[in-house]
C-alpha cells in the first residue's frame, strides 16, 4: 500500500486548522496590515517546496504556502467579522 496520499491529506487537514485560530491571534493583536508577512513567507514555503524531494515535505510545504497565502483573505474577513461583533475586539487597539 501507498500511504502518501492519506499522510497528505492528514497533513493538510492539520494545517488548514492550525491556521484558523493563527488568522484569529493575528488579527486580534496585529489587525489586517500583517498580511505582508503572510504573502512573503507564504510565497517562499511555496518555492521552497519546489526543490525538496522528499514528496510529503514539499506538499506539507506548499500546503502551509497556499494556507498562509489564503490566510491574506481570512485576516480581511475576520477584520469584518470583529466589526459585526463576532468576535472580540482588542480593546488595547487605538481606533481610527
Amino acid at each position: 500500500m501507498i500511504w502518501s496520499g492519506v499522510i497528505i491529506g492528514g497533513i493538510s487537514f492539520l494545517i488548514i486548522g492550525i491556521f484558523h485560530p493563527i488568522v484569529i491571534y493575528c488579527e486580534y493583536y496585529f489587525t489586517d496590515r500583517i498580511w505582508p508577512l503572510f504573502l512573503v513567507v507564504g510565497l517562499v514555503f511555496c518555492i521552497l517546496s519546489l526543490f525538496v524531494h522528499q514528496i510529503i515535505l514539499s506538499a506539507a510545504l506548499a500546503i502551509t504556502g497556499f494556507s498562509m497565502l489564503w490566510s491574506i483573505k481570512e485576516l480581511k474577513e475576520q477584520t469584518e467579522r470583529v466589526r459585526k461583533g463576532w468576535f472580540p475586539e482588542n480593546p488595547n487597539r487605538v481606533k481610527k
